[in-house]
């Protein structure tokens, strides 16, 4: 079976040693080197993968910082696909201190070093995707039919219990940016952009109907999501990034088909087994599906990736 991982993060030495200088991250950065990377994608059966950076990306520090650090990791990332183009995709840092900096940036990483697309987080310092000073960033992604992943990050507040902020902050967190990205009316505006969602989507496919009953609380609101939020939650991509377990992929399958559903790991942050199978929860889902998931729907994102499934797959 053909696997091709989603949710794979690049930490180079030159860019942990720069956001060092220059914020404190969220949590310690675990050890990571091309040969490490290597031998977990030997160790699982892994064909290809989609490089992103870690949290907290390269909006830290202030204007001038983002954009040197946003270069850095561009360049850096572009050097880890160039290396082997048929295995592995990119995705750009884009700095979003500036819109100046942040629209040259994407055309530096899109146009001169051919990323595959932009990793977004869920928010920066406060201002969530789907806000209007985003707007001409996520106007040109979708002039582009570009391919965007949607990554949570830190919430805006102080913790309000102790436990770390990967455990349930992030993913409400990506709940948040869903929610705003559809009742801003982005993804109304916006249909060509392709948004994979980290998790299977945070809680935002278990909470689908709830998101969905603002509709008819609130009309003005939901007026700018005329679709209505289910619409807007079907054609979203779901990772399955930490989150390869039978209730998360059920709640995904409810709002989704199965071909919205891209195979992820989230590593070197995954806690995988030794060897073999990295989603043994995922054991009793139909084969064709489990296929489709594995190695053909990353298509859709990233075309030269994609493994043709051994047997035909339905819409």
């Amino acid at each position: 079976m053909a696997r091709i991982d989603a949710h794979v993060h690049l930490i180079p030495d030159a860019y942990r040693e720069q956001l060092g200088r220059l914020s404190p991250t969220p949590y310690p950065l675990p050890p990571w080197s091309s040969d490490l990377l290597d031998e977990f994608m030997d160790r699982h059966e892994i064909d290809g993968a989609v490089l992103s950076l870690t949290p907290p990306g390269v909006t830290v520090g202030d204007r001038e910082h983002a954009a040197q650090l946003a270069r850095l990791a561009n360049d850096l990332t572009a050097e880890q696909v160039a290396a082997d183009p048929g295995r592995f995709a990119g995705l750009a840092s884009i700095p979003l201190r500036h819109m100046d900096d942040t629209l040259r940036e994407l055309s530096h990483a899109l146009d001169d070093l051919q990323l595959d697309g932009v990793m977004l987080l869920s928010n920066v310092e406060g201002t969530y995707l789907g806000d209007s000073a985003w707007d001409p960033l996520l106007d040109e992604l979708d002039a582009r039919g570009a391919y965007v992943f949607l990554h949570p990050d830190v919430p805006p507040y102080e913790l309000p219990l102790d436990y770390p902020v990967w455990l349930h902050e992030f993913p409400f967190d990506t709940t948040r940016a869903i929610v705003n990205l559809i009742y801003s009316g982005t993804l109304e505006r916006c249909p060509r952009v392709r948004i994979q969602v980290a998790h299977l989507g945070g809680a935002a496919t278990f909470l689908a109907h709830r998101i969905a009953s603002l509709a008819e609380r609130e009309p003005k609101l939901a007026a700018r999501a005329p679709a209505g939020a289910l619409a807007y939650l079907e054609r979203l991509y779901y990772d399955t990034g930490l989150s390869a377990n039978a209730p998360a992929l059920t709640s995904t399958l409810a709002v989704t088909s199965p071909r919205h559903i891209v195979f992820g790991t989230d590593w070197p942050y995954a806690a995988l087994p030794e060897s073999g199978d990295p989603a043994p929860g995922f054991a009793g889902i139909v084969d064709s599906d489990r296929e489709s998931i594995d190695g053909f729907n990353i298509g859709a994102l990233v075309p030269r990736l994609a493994r043709e499934p051994s047997a035909t797959q339905g819409p």
